[in-house]
């Protein structure tokens, strides 16, 4: 390799570590600009800064500097000198959007979420979770008592999972089944997506009182109210009968493997004869290859969901021998996993009785 070779690939493992030790700047820029509604004001022709800056009730010169930052990660766009456009990738950052990810940009830039982060480390070291150590309680628990976050909290995981409520009904085959229940399902948005797609289909979704909060609303406004229940409860207590097919969505990435196999023994023990789990969430290769498609489009989120995962709830992501681990656990054998491309990085993973 000739030394202008090298050295350009060396600038480039430098500019590689540069960007992502700026990070969590371009996360806080995130947050600002969804605290201040930059989106919004810009609108949907180009602005000034200073007409930017007067809507927002903040100083014009740090908030042309906050546009041209947002120019620079392709959120915005200046066409001309101190004369900003909304990009296609920003205009996600529209609370007015039904594809808007303001809440989710809200709760993963939430101090509640990054401050475990800066204990890492630690989790590493101990395994311990970082989140209880630094709060003095769960992650959950916390919720409960900060109900302005639960509600952030439970609008972020409704805009996560609309990709996958778009996808799924047509990547799976539930016109077989005659029931559905959506275990720790929400706001109700993911077993909408599939009432609505399937209109023989019944449903419950099933959470406890907190996440339940906002899944009226979401019936209401889908026209399901007579064809989708609502139950509270507890899944490391007990699962709804009368389903034959148990849907779960990133619910057990959130726990510890024997509290994993606590909600799927759970479901196996309402599970009609010819009975289904649905089980919604990435899996891991055996090994990282980012040569790999999946780990290309990914662009490693989900291996950051994982330490996520292990410094504020305590769970993991899994690859497939872990699944098949907690799922025999659980007196349970998956017959298939498919990747659900049209919501990539999740997989559709099969389980049955046995």
């Amino acid at each position: 390799m000739a030394n202008t070779d090298v050295r350009e690939a060396g600038m480039a493992d430098r500019d590689l570590i540069v960007r992502l030790a700026f990070g969590s700047m371009a996360a806080q820029t995130l947050r600002a600009a969804v605290r201040l509604g930059v989106v919004e004001l810009v609108g949907d022709t180009p602005r000034r800064a200073a007409e930017v800056a007067a809507d927002a009730g903040a100083e014009h010169g740090p908030m042309t500097r906050l546009l041209r930052a947002l120019a620079g990660l392709g959120l915005l766009k200046e066409a001309a000198p101190d004369s900003f456009s909304v990009t296609p990738a920003g205009a996600l950052l529209d609370p007015g959007r039904p594809d808007s990810l303001t809440s989710f940009v809200r709760m993963f830039t939430e101090p509640a979420i990054v401050r475990a982060w800066e204990h890492l480390d630690d989790s590493v070291r101990t395994g311990e979770i970082a989140f209880d150590a630094v709060f003095g309680t769960d992650f959950f628990s916390h919720l409960a008592q900060h109900p302005e976050l639960s509600a952030e909290f439970n609008a972020a995981m409704s805009q996560a999972v609309s990709e996958t409520a778009a996808a799924l009904p047509f990547a799976y085959d539930f016109g077989r089944f005659t029931t559905v229940t959506d275990v720790g399902g929400g706001d109700g948005t993911l077993l909408a997506g599939v009432l609505d797609a399937h209109p023989g289909l019944t449903g419950v979704v099933f959470d406890t009182a907190q996440g339940l909060a906002e899944a009226p609303k979401t019936l209401e406004r889908h026209g399901l109210k007579g064809r989708c229940s609502l139950i509270a409860g507890d899944f490391f207590r007990s699962v709804p009968e009368g389903s034959d097919l148990y849907l779960m969505k990133s619910i057990l990435h959130d726990w510890t493997d024997d509290q994993a196999v606590t909600i799927l023994s759970h479901c196996r023990e309402v599970l009609p004869p010819g009975g289904l789990i649905l089980i919604v969430e990435p899996v891991l290769p055996e090994v990282v290859d980012t040569d790999a498609e999946a780990d290309v489009t990914d662009g490693g989120v989900t291996y950051l969901s994982d330490l996520n995962m292990l410094v504020n709830m305590g769970g993991r992501e899994r690859t497939r021998k872990d699944f098949e681990d907690v799922c025999h656990r659980a007196g349970l054998s998956i017959t298939s996993v498919t990747p659900l491309t049209e919501a990539a990085p999740y997989s559709l993973i099969e389980a049955v009785a046995g």
